[in-house]
């Protein structure tokens, strides 16, 4: 016995040494210099004047609008960027990066080892798009996150929720009338086999999902707290996990340093999560306005998606996935409207769900925000804003550091655009041509230059 517990101690340690060594080491010594570039810091309505930014290793080092001394040997990298505009990486907050290319019949009973093979392939895509930072909520992105951090695939930094959990018929149970009666304790549906979904229907499951969810990495906690388009038994008007069980969720996460966020689009469901302590509502496209002041005077953070036509068209007519769709769409514009009218601390993200297509268009997603936004404003969203949400997951943050930013110290998730997109926020739909250099932590991924 003592033999074989030796051989697997060693095995283990065979195995985090191979681990460790894919993992590029940082060079902080690496020097990346921006010469003549106008800033857009996350924040301001404005560019700066002609600046010059300094990056060392994976932070940026410097800020000036004088000539800095550097060493420019071959280690040293100088980009000229001509008056172009430099500016943070891109944020999205509500992503499925799991969930993109496969429908959601291969989702859930497809190949595991192809998904993951697609779900890397999009998110070199995504990074490439000039996304350089994620919040999944929902799906099993934890070994995808591993594959990005360690050099073997290109992609965004993932913020991980792990597995949504959800009730039995709530949404995200994507189980069919024939798997029914759930045996308590017994074998897993195939959505949770797969890590897509969690079923949790009393306090105590719920709090044995989310610490399965916070064991695995979970930067945030996930639940849906009411109704749900894509789901089949899922009604929109319905509010699924009671206040104990939502109590319990959050409790667990809180005793970790972090959060949950819940998707709820109803004033019901978004009522009954606020009184548990749920920090962020995602959606919320059905609430009223007595809510919405409700959301504003606690603090409390609400991820919005300006989500483009062409998702409720993709449904069937006549398909409960369509009636459900044609009922939230009406809700977008007036929530948009309510979080302006309240001042509530709005976060921003697409929610592409099994559609490549549409995962194409993330940057012109975000630049339909000019329907209630500057273009000033809606790219302070998608950086400094969304940032902020990412900052909220404290200790157990991945990432280190400031994101969403152009200044000294923060981390160097930087676009070199060609044009102003505070005048025409149009070029971040086009990124192939308009970004001419995209960095991650202090890493060149394109240079067109």
């Amino acid at each position: 016995m003592l033999r074989r517990t030796s051989a697997v101690v060693s095995l283990l340690c065979l195995l985090h040494t191979a681990a460790a060594a894919q993992e590029p080491p940082p060079d902080l010594n690496a020097v990346t210099l921006f010469e003549n570039v106008r800033i857009f810091d996350g924040r301001s309505a404005a560019l700066t004047p002609p600046r010059n930014v300094l990056v060392r290793g994976n932070t940026i080092a410097k800020i000036t609008p004088d000539p800095v001394p550097v060493d420019r040997r071959a280690t040293t990298r100088i980009i000229d960027g001509g008056g172009r505009t430099l500016m943070p990486g891109l944020i999205d907050a509500h992503w499925h990066a799991m969930l993109i290319r496969p429908n959601p019949a291969q989702a859930i009973a497809g190949d595991v080892g192809y998904n993951n093979l697609a779900a890397g392939a999009e998110a070199s895509d995504t990074l490439m798009r000039g996304f350089t930072t994620v919040r999944d909520v929902g799906g099993p992105a934890f070994g995808l996150k591993q594959a990005i951090d360690e050099g073997v695939v290109e992609g965004p930094r993932i913020f991980p929720s792990g597995a949504m959990i959800t009730v039995t018929s709530g949404h995200g149970d994507f189980r069919q009338l024939s798997d029914l009666p759930r045996q308590v304790g017994g074998p897993l549906a195939r959505m949770e086999e797969v890590g897509g979904a969690m079923l949790a229907d009393s306090p105590d499951e719920v709090r044995l999902r989310v610490r399965e969810q916070l064991m695995q990495g979970a930067s945030q906690i996930k639940l849906t707290a009411g109704g749900g388009v894509s789901s089949p038994f899922s009604p929109i008007d319905v509010s699924t996990f009671t206040e104990a069980e939502l109590d319990a969720a959050v409790e667990a996460a809180e005793n970790w340093g972090t959060y949950v966020a819940a998707h709820a689009f109803t004033t019901a469901a978004i009522r009954r999560s606020i009184s548990a302590g749920v920090k962020c509502i995602e959606h919320g496209f059905l609430m009223d306005d007595d809510t919405a002041r409700l959301i504003a005077e606690k603090g409390l953070w609400l991820s919005l998606q300006p989500l483009p036509d062409e998702m409720r068209l993709g449904f069937p007519e006549g398909s409960i996935q369509r009636i459900k769709a044609d009922q939230v769409w009406d809700g977008i514009a007036k929530t948009y409207e309510l979080a302006k009218k309240h001042g509530i601390k709005t976060a921003w993200g697409t929610d592409v769900l099994f559609s490549r297509a549409l995962a194409q268009r993330q940057g012109a997603i975000l630049a339909s925000l000019t329907r209630w936004l500057t273009p000033a404003e809606a790219l302070a969203t998608a950086t400094a804003t969304n940032g902020e949400l990412l900052a909220m997951s404290g200790e157990r943050n991945p990432y280190p550091g400031k994101l969403g930013v152009i200044e000294e110290g923060a981390l160097a998730d930087i676009l070199l655009v060609d044009g102003n997109p505070l005048e025409n926020i149009d070029l971040i739909a086009d990124p192939g041509n308009n970004f001419v250099v995209i960095m991650k932590d202090g890493r060149i991924y394109k240079n067109t230059l």
